[in-house]
C-alpha cells in the first residue's frame, strides 16, 4: 500500500474542489440539524400547541417547550389557551349598511288632512301642486319611501328583531368565548366565524321571541316601580343568551361537530329602530302628560273630599251643640214637674199642687188686663159685655 505521504502534491484546482466539498457538506450537515430541531420551539404562556402526525392528531402541549419529529412527519400548530378570551363582534345582528342609508334618506313624512285641518290650516284644489294629478303607484303612505327607493324585504328588515308582544328592536353582541378543544378547533377553525354567527343569531331571535320589549330595555320607565320582576328580567337577558348558544354548542358536541369553544359572556347593547325612536318618545310624553293631570286630578279630588270633611265636621258639631243646648234648656224647664213626681206619687204632701198653682197663677193672671173670678159653686148668672149687633 501507498500512504499519502508518497502521494504527489495537490494542484490549485484539486485543493479548491476539496475545499468546496467540505463547505457543502457543512452545509448540509447544518441544515439537517436545523430540519431536525425545526419542530422544537417554545409555546408561549397564552397558548397550546396541537401536534399531528401525517395529518392525525397526536397530543396537545401546553406552555413551554415543545419537542416533536420534524416534518412532513410530524406538524404543529398554535392555538389559543383556555385562559385567553376571543371575542367576535357578530355583524348579522347588525343593519345592513344600505338599509341604514335608505333609511337616513327616507323624507319626513306630511301631517295627515284631519291634523292639518286641527291645526287651522285648510287643503283645498288650490294647494295641489301644478301638473297632471299624481298616478296611483307614485303614492305613497306616511313613512314611505317612494317605490323606486324601496328595499327588498330580506334588506329592509336586516338587523331587526321581533320581541314576544311583537315590538321590533335592533341588537348589537359581542361574543367571548374560550378555546377548550384544541383539537376541534383546529379542525374547524376555517368555519368557526360564520358558525358563530348563525348560532349567536340564532340564539338572539329565540331569547328575545321569549320576552316583551319592556323585559328587555326600558321602553315604560312606570313599569320599573310596579313591577320589580321586569328589571330583573332584564338583568337575566345577557346570561340566558349566552347560556342558550353554549347549548347549541352542546348540540354540536354530541352531534360530534363541535367547534371546540365555550361561551365565557356575551354583551348585548339593545336599542330602538331609529323611525321608531320619535314615535316612543312621544308616547312616553303623553303618558307622562297623563299622569301629571291625572295627579292634578287627585290633587283637585282630594281638596275637594278634605274640604267637604271639614264642611261635614262643622255641620255634626254645630247639631251636636245645639242638642246638647235644647236638651239642657228642656231638663230646665221641666225640673219642676220632675220635682213634684216623687211626692205626688207618694202622696206625701196633698197640699202642694195647690200650693204650686197659687205660686204660679200669680205670675199668670198678673200679665192679664182685667181678671174676673167666678165662684165654681155659685150658681147666679154671669153676664160679660159683648159687641152690640
Amino acid at each position: 500500500m501507498r500512504s499519502d505521504a508518497g502521494l504527489p502534491p495537490l494542484g490549485p484546482g484539486a485543493q479548491a474542489v476539496r475545499l468546496s466539498f467540505w463547505f457543502v457538506a457543512a452545509l448540509v450537515v447544518l441544515a439537517a440539524c436545523a430540519w431536525a430541531g425545526s419542530n422544537i420551539r417554545r409555546i408561549p404562556p397564552d397558548s397550546r400547541a396541537v401536534v399531528l402526525r401525517f395529518g392525525s392528531f397526536v397530543r396537545t402541549q401546553d406552555a413551554g417547550l415543545l419537542i416533536a419529529w420534524p416534518r412532513p412527519f410530524e406538524s404543529t400548530l398554535l392555538v389559543p389557551g383556555s385562559a385567553r378570551v376571543l371575542a367576535q363582534r357578530i355583524q348579522s345582528l347588525e343593519r345592513d349598511p344600505r338599509a341604514r342609508s335608505a333609511d337616513m334618506n327616507v323624507p319626513e313624512a306630511p301631517l295627515p288632512a284631519q291634523e292639518q285641518a286641527a291645526a287651522g290650516t285648510v287643503i283645498g284644489p288650490q294647494d295641489m301642486p301644478p301638473g297632471p294629478p299624481p298616478a296611483p303607484d307614485d303614492v305613497a303612505g306616511p313613512g314611505i319611501a317612494p317605490p323606486a327607493a324601496r328595499l327588498p324585504d330580506a334588506l329592509a328588515g336586516s338587523g331587526y328583531v321581533l320581541t314576544g308582544d311583537k315590538g321590533v328592536l335592533q341588537l348589537r353582541a359581542t361574543l367571548y368565548y374560550r378555546v377548550v378543544d384544541p383539537y376541534a378547533y383546529v379542525l374547524q377553525q376555517d368555519q368557526l366565524a360564520a358558525a358563530l354567527e348563525r348560532i349567536v343569531s340564532a340564539s338572539a331571535v329565540d331569547v328575545v321571541a321569549q320576552r316583551d320589549l319592556d323585559a328587555i330595555l326600558v321602553a315604560r320607565p312606570e313599569l320599573m316601580s310596579a313591577d320589580q320582576q321586569v328589571a330583573v328580567k332584564r338583568e337575566r337577558l345577557r346570561g340566558d343568551l349566552a347560556q342558550e348558544i353554549q347549548r347549541h354548542l352542546r348540540q354540536l358536541d354530541a352531534q360530534h361537530a363541535g367547534l371546540g369553544v365555550e361561551v365565557a359572556r356575551v354583551d348585548v347593547e339593545v336599542a330602538f329602530p331609529a323611525p321608531a325612536v320619535s314615535a316612543f318618545n312621544s308616547v312616553l310624553t303623553s303618558l307622562q302628560v297623563a299622569e301629571r293631570s291625572m295627579a292634578e286630578a287627585r290633587t283637585s279630588a282630594e281638596k275637594t273630599r278634605q274640604d267637604a270633611q271639614q264642611d261635614a265636621d262643622r255641620i255634626v258639631q254645630n247639631a251636636q251643640a245645639n242638642a246638647v243646648e235644647r236638651v239642657a234648656t228642656a231638663q230646665a224647664k221641666t225640673m219642676t214637674i220632675q220635682q213634684l213626681e216623687v211626692p205626688l206619687r207618694t202622696n206625701s204632701d196633698p197640699g202642694l199642687l195647690a200650693r204650686v198653682y197659687r205660686e204660679r197663677v200669680r205670675s199668670v193672671l198678673s200679665k192679664a188686663a182685667s181678671v174676673t173670678t167666678v165662684e165654681p159653686h155659685d150658681t147666679s148668672n154671669l153676664i160679660l159685655p159683648g159687641n152690640a149687633r
